[in-house]
């Protein structure tokens, strides 16, 4: 049953979490990080189905907190992804004046922080899910995070071992240092026409390699950034099809 939830940070400041349990004992457990527009109705359905595939799945709401409350990152989203172009170019600059906090070096130190309060809870729920199984047994934990949440899937596993499995969908990878912490295996599944993400992408396999970083990338030629979310103007069906697999059997073989 999805259910929201509350938690909090070592500072003591709260933010909101949605939950999506699977039937019977889970399989392993799933930190899912929002796109830049927050905890959708997207995410919370993408939830649902990885819930579906026997994941413990817990989405936070790391958005909030920078001022981008769920019903107006929808209201962005829409205007964002209007069919009118000029709708659209007026839009860009309250869309900047929205997520101006969420660029901010202390907002990632806390979001940073909310994520790793996150995998506490999901270890404490695992535990509880399988009490008599030794730790391996109980499933670990992995992270999947979409646009913004992709950015934020790498910065996790940098900052929490914990993390066995990483599948960042078209996020903006760390820079070395952060890269040389990550321990768990990388997914990363990106759109060919996501050009900034594109001409990063060398460079980017080339730092996880000298890191000693576990990185497979996978490009997607025809599809552009946001391909997978099936609500947005970029949706590319083949390609999201086609990734869900590649993200479920990664997490099967990891977590």
């Amino acid at each position: 049953m999805p259910a929201l939830i509350t938690l909090n940070t070592p500072d003591g400041e709260t933010f909101d979490c949605f939950v999506a349990r699977p039937d019977g004992v889970p399989r392993g457990g799933l930190v899912l990080i929002h796109e830049i527009w927050g905890l959708t109705e997207h995410i919370t359905d993408v939830a649902d189905r990885f819930a579906g595939e026997g994941y413990l799945v817990i989405a936070p709401d790391i958005l909030s907190h920078a001022g981008v409350e769920p019903a107006l990152g929808a209201e962005l989203f829409a205007l964002m992804n209007s069919a009118d172009e000029a709708e659209r170019t007026a839009g860009q600059p309250r869309m900047r004046e929205s997520l101006a906090a969420s660029r901010a070096p202390e907002y990632a130190e806390w979001a940073v922080a909310a994520l790793c309060a996150t995998v506490d809870r999901l270890a404490a729920d695992l535990s509880r899910s399988a009490p008599s199984a030794p730790a391996p047994a109980a499933g670990g934990i992995g992270v999947v995070g979409y646009c913004f949440g992709g950015t934020y899937a790498f910065l996790l596993a940098a900052a929490d071992d914990r993390i066995r499995a990483v599948v960042p969908f078209y996020g903006t990878a760390p820079d070395p240092e952060r890269m040389a912490r990550i321990q768990a295996p990388i997914l990363a599944l990106y759109g060919g026409r996501d050009r900034a993400l594109m001409d990063a992408l060398p460079a980017v396999r080339t730092q996880m390699a000298a890191a000693g970083v576990d990185f497979t990338a996978h490009v997607y030629p025809e599809a552009s950034h946001a391909f997978f979310n099936d609500t947005g103007s970029r949706y590319d069906p083949t390609a999201a099809a086609d990734a869900w697999e590649q993200a479920t059997a990664f997490l099967a073989a990891h977590v």
